[in-house]
């Protein structure tokens, strides 16, 4: 409960399990008179608690319509605390030592991740990379003749445009798009634009960044579609206008149907529903159309080192460990491990009754997310072309976005072992809302591996010789 943008916490009832061994002989208790306490300086509330009357019981243990009549008692109290301090209370709770050393042995946990991963694979890579140079430019020197083998032997097929190349590129312009949001909400909380609980604030940013952004989405998409010679770009631009939008406004509509069904407070007002409509039709979709309009026209043309054959090479067979879904498995439980314990802390604010204000340490971590994924997803890729399977395109975007399925796997750890939460409204808004957010961070992370591994494809080819 909020007032004044102030949280409120308080119980409205009590479980009776003293002596109780079997749970049909419960009793349950709602308070029927609750106390308000008002801290507040000149007319402006500063602080705000609640407590029950232990003695204003109603016993609703039997299964049976009771009429109760509710009541509240409000105590103003005068403070000197100024309004701008108001919310350093909630603030500092976030920052206790207990708290921020929790915190700071994800970072470490994080940074050594990051350190021994980039450190490995930076000393195989070079090393590999480094002898595969060699034994290339000496078989360029010794015999013309010789048969090419390993990434090289590829070098005329891992060019070739992906299969729906119309899909790629709208995941791509989406997922830049998704990055782009992330970045300037980051820059707007680390700035303190963000009150510690004003959620409001943070959804309002949420839907305004995302509308004045879509222009990247729509340029992103049509520049890199029209790259791939793709030629229906008013269908790639509607494909990215509905990639990300499409599931959240499906899962939008459901869950607020939901909402007002249980008649509760959580089911947005028609008056906003029609402000973000107005948003999408007036701002987000001419935005996204001018972006693909630029991007169609900016004549930019695929940078490939090599030339593509006309026909494409039989792939050899692979052991199982090399197929997409494994790669995918290896590729996002690394970045995962390196954000699951700063994980616990912003479902338990999201979800729960946890204030989450170190958005410093926050931004570190997700850093962090960023270097592990383009990293793995890089090495990856290069076991991918040294085995001779040129189809490196989806697979890179495939396993720079896993981690958002190893982030949905998490919720449903945190839903049993760690909430409270039941019941059918609560569970669908738990996991409808966490799979678009999920489907969202699987977009992003997907579009930094692809290019990551676009980034280190292009430099290895570049670097050797290929008729």
């Amino acid at each position: 409960m909020y007032y004044d943008d102030l949280p409120i916490w308080g119980f409205l009832g009590k479980l009776d399990k003293e002596g109780k061994a079997d749970p049909s002989d419960y009793k349950y208790y709602l308070f029927k008179l609750l106390i308000f306490e008002i801290l507040h300086n000149k007319d402006r509330v500063i602080e705000i608690t609640v407590r029950s009357d232990p003695n204003a019981l109603i016993d609703l243990t039997e299964d049976e319509e009771v009429d109760v009549d509710f009541m509240y008692t409000v105590r103003w109290k005068e403070t000197d605390t100024p309004f701008e301090k108001r919310m350093d209370k909630y603030s500092l709770s976030s920052s206790l030592p207990h708290h921020l050393e929790i915190h700071w042995f994800s970072i470490i946990n994080s940074c050594v991740t990051v350190l021994l991963l980039t450190g490995f694979l930076a000393t195989i890579l070079m090393r590999v990379l480094k002898n595969d140079f060699v034994k290339y430019a000496h078989d360029e020197e010794s015999a013309d003749d010789q048969e090419e083998t390993g990434w090289k032997l590829i070098h005329g097929d891992v060019f070739r445009y992906p299969e729906h190349k119309s899909l790629f590129a709208a995941a791509l312009g989406s997922g830049t798009q998704l990055f782009t949001l992330t970045i300037f909400i980051f820059i707007l909380a680390l700035v303190g634009v963000f009150y510690p609980y004003n959620r409001g604030a943070l959804f309002t940013a949420l839907v305004v960044i995302y509308a004045l952004t879509s222009g990247i989405a729509g340029y992103t998409s049509a520049s890199f579609y029209c790259q791939l010679e793709g030629t229906n770009w008013v269908r790639n631009l509607l494909l990215t206008g509905s990639l990300f939008c499409g599931p959240l406004f499906v899962t939008f509509c459901f869950l607020n149907t939901v909402a007002i069904a249980y008649k509760a407070t959580a089911a947005l007002p028609f008056g906003t529903i029609v402000v973000i409509f107005l948003i999408w039709a007036l701002v987000t979709s001419p935005l996204l159309v001018l972006g693909g309009i630029v991007g169609k026209n900016s004549k930019a043309e695929f940078q490939a080192p090599c030339r593509t054959t006309k026909y494409p090479r039989e792939i050899p067979p692979l052991p199982w460990y090399r197929k997409t879904i494994p790669q995918m498995a290896m590729a996002g439980f690394l970045p995962f491990s390196a954000i699951y314990i700063e994980l616990y802390y912003i479902f338990a604010s999201v979800w729960g009754h946890r204030i989450y204000t170190i958005y410093s340490i926050l931004f570190i971590v997700f850093l962090i997310l960023l270097i592990v994924t383009a990293f793995i997803t890089v090495a990856l890729t290069y076991f991918q072309l040294a085995v001779e399977d040129h189809k490196w395109w989806w697979r890179s975007f495939l396993c720079g976005g896993s981690t958002g399925l190893f982030i949905y796997a998490y919720c449903l750890y945190y839903y049993n072992a760690r909430s409270d939460m039941s019941g059918f409204m609560q569970t669908s808004f738990f996991f409808g809302y966490m799979a678009c957010i999920c489907y969202g961070f699987f977009l992003m992370l997907g579009a930094i591996g692809f290019r990551a591994s676009l980034f280190f494809v292009r430099h290895i080819y570049r670097s050797i010789k290929c008729e």
